[in-house]
């Protein structure tokens, strides 16, 4: 067995450098995501003895090493792009999270019994990820310091239930109404389109080529972010560092210099890409599989309340099919998704607002998840 930290994190690299291949090139790897490919991959390491259960290297990445990358990947968020979404497009994002934080919990009540006393976690967890996607799954687990086991089992969840999601929402406008279709100029859908397409792919690639200045800056300032989160929390303990370090970033974010800085999204997916890895390898295989079935449940629960809230309460706000289901979209699995489904059914007046809201939910995922997690801790015992 590995012992050295230094091979420990060679080995973590290897391990998402494979799952980013299998992602890039074959549909099945695509559809479960790196992501969860890379946390499998490390788990099957872990469990036939390669790669240890504990390590120094995983202590570090899951302090400083994600909290580095939940900044950089912070650092693109535009809340001047994400205000461009239109109300219509905003409100409905609203109803969804709202719908989110409910399923939570109410799924945390009827199965805390099943899932443990780390249930509370998960709430906060499912809060953050169906609010605005897997990096707040990732941060918030973090700052709720989730057991590895379980954070494993709900990524697994995560995955499952969203590509279950992205189908249903693609009937719901077909099953359910008419919805409007897009009616911009042709012009006008292709520039929305490229420009979201743009804002989606920052996880992937960068809008044009980084700099050696650029990746400077981007370590300064996401080190520094990290360093003044952890120093305010010692002063004022009440608030987690993960929320000192969200809110400074997103003020740092909308500094025009920053702005042009390339490659912050990249660098910081990159990271959280080798925390989620080192989650897998401290995960063994036999707790996984008896803590799984509830965690999948309480996905399901915490989705199918998220769906009924935006939906219903949606439509009674005379919000239309098309412009719920993109919403619901970047709720539950992001910009990328809410991109996926507006480009699928053809909504090219909808990307670029879906995405924004996508990216919104980066912004405010971490302190709904958080406020969801401390306020029903109390009444579950956790």
């Amino acid at each position: 067995m590995i012992s050295d930290p230094t091979t420990v994190i060679l080995v973590l690299a290897a391990v998402v450098f494979v799952s980013v291949h299998l992602e890039k090139h074959y549909a099945a790897f695509r559809s479960l995501g790196a992501a969860l490919v890379g946390i499998l991959l490390a788990m099957v390491l872990s469990n036939i003895g390669l790669l240890p259960g504990e390590s120094r290297a995983y202590e570090f990445l899951m302090g400083t090493g994600v909290n580095i990358g939940i900044a950089l990947i912070l650092l693109s968020v535009d809340v001047k792009s994400v205000m461009q979404a239109g109300p219509r497009m905003l409100g409905a994002f609203g109803i969804g999270a709202l719908g989110t934080a409910t399923g939570a919990v109410v799924g945390a009540f009827l199965l805390s019994g099943l899932v443990g006393l780390e249930t509370w976690k998960l709430a906060g967890q499912f809060t953050g990820t169906y609010t605005g996607g897997g990096v707040n799954f990732a941060a918030v687990g973090r700052a709720l310091d989730t057991s590895p086991d379980l954070f494993a089992a709900a990524t697994a969840a995560d995955v499952i239930v969203t590509a279950v999601w992205m189908a249903a929402c693609l009937m719901v406008p077909v099953v359910l109404g008419r919805s409007r279709q897009a009616s911009a100029p042709t012009a006008e859908k292709d520039a929305s389109g490229a420009e979201a397409m743009t804002l989606e792919k920052t996880l992937y690639s960068s809008v044009r080529p980084v700099q050696l200045a650029d990746a400077a800056a981007l370590v300064t300032i996401a080190v520094g972010a990290v360093w003044a989160a952890g120093k305010l929390a010692a002063l004022v303990p009440q608030v987690r560092d993960i929320v000192w370090l969200t809110t400074i970033v997103l003020a740092v974010a909308q500094v025009p210099a920053v702005k042009r800085l390339a490659g912050s999204a990249i660098f910081g997916n990159y990271l959280v890409l080798l925390f989620l890895a080192s989650n897998g390898a401290r995960s063994v295989v036999a707790t996984l599989v008896a803590v799984g079935p509830p965690v999948f449940y309480y996905a399901v629960v915490t989705v199918t309340v998220h769906g009924i809230i935006i939906f219903g309460l949606g439509r009674l706000a005379r919000i239309d099919f098309a412009t719920l289901a993109v919403a619901s979209q970047a709720n539950v699995g992001g910009p990328a998704s809410a991109m996926a489904l507006a480009g699928a059914r053809g909504y090219s007046d909808r990307l670029l607002p879906g995405v924004a809201v996508g990216l919104l939910g980066y912004a405010v995922g971490n302190y709904l998840g958080l406020a969801v997690a401390d306020v029903i801790r109390p009444f579950l015992g956790g």
